[in-house]
């Protein structure tokens, strides 16, 4: 599975490994692909430093790379208290009836969820990169957008490419005007943020319109006879997210939605604002049901969403109410079937791609005679 991209990168399988999972993405690159560390959650410097640090232990000398969220133009002078401010009462509110609803318990006294998603704001995420900058990092991703232009020079000068994802063609023309060295096709399918295309019909379409860059499909994607039809179509890689949530190396810390995932079928997800205010395929929950019932107050735009809903989140997944309790997932979840190893994913991914690669030989082989 070897493409001019993952050679010039140096890695041995052209399979590019979304996790927010430090051990995941070390597993990834370990394994021959190229694995991404997603950043997002990190809102204090100190803690992806220590991640970072542990990869380079742990990830043998191999290539990976960093995902971040950080949009292509900033508001000045925000803060984030100021955007916490803009929370309207009656959507706190209805957070607080629909965990009590439920019978979610409040967290013990003195103690927060820890968590807040806060890196979504540019301020946090540049903080993220003047820690990443200083790890051999490969590939920087950007998940919403093209990123800013003075972060695109930046990784340049630093021999760092960059990345961004785009759900239809427009987007992607976008990203190449703005000196993006990789697209990520990203489909309908595809866990998190997502936009409206399916990925059969968006990859050749971004293929087309930012020739000569490479594209990396994403979205629905899973085994070697998915990532032989995305090479097929012009990618030069395949992305994957979904399918490292049910590895031994993944923490989700929570053995309830481990179980949930392994139960779903590709049609238990939905893309729903309740998580960050933007469309975001995920599992469909309760939770997901009464933020898109038309008689609620519906969800708030990102990053209000995410601000509002972090810490009820926490408390959802601390105490794993199991009708509230989802993550955000792809299609792909009704092939997830068992917890395999990173290296098991990568054993069956191969020997799928090779078997795939074989028997279209064979159909061209025989329609040529």
């Amino acid at each position: 599975m070897q493409t001019e991209l993952s050679n010039q990168l140096g890695v041995e399988h052209a399979v590019f490994g979304f996790t927010p999972f430090p051990a995941v993405a070390a597993a990834i690159s370990r394994a021959g692909g190229f694995g991404v560390l997603g950043a997002v959650r990190y809102t204090a410097p100190d803690d992806l430093k220590r991640d970072l640090d542990w990869i380079e232990a742990h990830v043998g000398g191999r290539p990976y790379g960093l995902d971040v969220v950080m949009p292509a133009k900033k508001v000045e002078g925000v803060t984030e208290a100021d955007v916490e401010a803009m929370i309207p009462d009656t959507h706190r509110q209805f957070v607080e009836d629909t965990l009590a609803k439920y019978g979610v318990p409040e967290f013990p006294e003195g103690e927060a969820s820890g968590w807040r998603i806060t890196g979504w704001m540019e301020q946090v995420a540049r903080t993220q990169l003047d820690v990443a900058f200083d790890y051999p990092i490969r590939l920087l991703a950007n998940a919403l957008g093209s990123p800013p232009a003075d972060v695109v020079a930046r990784a340049h000068e630093r021999g760092v490419l960059v990345a961004a994802l785009a759900g239809s063609a427009r987007h992607a023309r976008k990203h190449k005007a703005a000196g993006i060295d990789v697209v990520v096709a990203q489909g309908y399918e595809a866990g998190g943020h997502t936009g409206e295309i399916a990925t059969m019909v968006l990859t050749p379409e971004v293929v087309d319109a930012v020739d000569p860059l490479p594209v990396l499909a994403a979205g629905g994607i899973g085994s070697g006879r998915q990532a032989a039809a995305a090479l097929a179509l012009g990618a030069q890689g395949v992305w994957l997210g979904s399918v490292w949530l049910t590895t031994t190396e993944a923490d989700l810390t929570s053995p309830g939605l481990t179980r949930k995932l392994l139960a779903a079928g590709s049609g238990d997800t939905v893309r729903s604002r309740a998580l960050t205010g933007k469309p975001a395929r995920q599992l469909r929950t309760a939770w997901t049901d009464a933020w898109d019932d038309p008689e609620g107050p519906g969800a708030l735009p990102m990053p209000l969403q995410g601000l509002l809903v972090a810490d009820a989140v926490s408390r959802i997944q601390r105490y794993e109410v199991e009708p509230l309790l989802g993550t955000p997932v792809g299609q792909i979840v009704g092939r997830m079937t068992s917890e395999r190893s990173v290296q098991a994913v990568f054993d069956d991914l191969t020997r799928g791609f090779e078997e795939a690669v074989d028997r279209v030989n064979r159909i061209a082989g025989r329609s040529g005679t």
